[in-house]
């Protein structure tokens, strides 16, 4: 999981916390309080009261730790005070992300049908010519000035609350599918759903973002021919 190559092993941690180590503490802080804000973020409706929602849950692993019983990993349990903490907050403000089914913001083709053989064509159903997903090749002066990052963090932001949370906890935080179903209380299935269609969202903004990028590429490579 993101920054668990930091932090030594949990019952390392578990106990350098329960004898009050702030450098410890700090650390665990710096290393986890990232990925808690993105994902109390899915609950609430501003940065404040997400912020909160951490803080909120880390003053409640200050008094809890005493009681982890080491049946789920230090992070899950956290992770898990930090849902119930969120998810009462969003009560409060009266924005609840209920997973039970999809919502009508998310429903939809994850594919645009316009990338398809119609009926009655041969093959229909099928990709339609030059409409099949490419192999990208990612520039490397596009990575190191950030380019795709920001263009996967300004798509996890445009993602519906639902959507965000599954792919943020799978493909953020590396949790894995037994570990978000049992933190969101949700079915293997419905996870399956959402994850399938916020990866398929953020394929289609990269897909166009490096298709753009490969054009304008070419285009340079004609014009110094010339």
């Amino acid at each position: 999981m993101a920054g668990a190559s930091l932090l030594p092993p949990d019952e390392v941690l578990v106990q350098r916390l329960r004898d009050g180590d702030e450098a410890t503490f700090a650390l665990v802080l710096d290393t986890w309080s990232g990925g808690m804000l993105r994902l109390a973020m899915s609950f609430v409706s501003t940065k404040a009261s997400a912020e909160e929602a951490v803080q909120d849950t880390w003053l409640a692993v200050i008094r809890g730790i005493g009681g982890f019983e080491g049946r789920s990993s230090l992070k899950t349990w956290v992770y898990r005070i930090l849902v119930r903490t969120a998810k009462a907050r969003g009560t409060k403000e009266s924005r609840t992300v209920p997973f039970a089914s999809l919502l009508p913001e998310e429903e939809g083709p994850t594919v645009d049908a316009a990338r398809f053989r119609p009926a009655g064509e041969e093959y229909a159903g099928h990709w339609a010519v030059g409409q099949k997903p490419r192999h990208w090749h990612i520039p490397e002066d596009h990575v190191l000035r950030g380019e795709v990052r920001g263009v996967i963090a300004e798509a996890l932001d445009e993602l519906p609350p639902r959507l965000r949370t599954v792919i943020t906890l799978r493909d953020v935080e590396g949790y894995g599918s037994e570990e978000v179903c049992s933190l969101l209380e949700i079915s293997p299935g419905n996870q399956r759903v959402l994850l399938h269609r916020a990866r398929a969202f953020l394929r289609r903004k990269l897909e166009n973002y490096l298709s753009s990028a490969q054009d304008v590429a070419a285009g340079g490579d004609e014009r110094g021919l010339r």
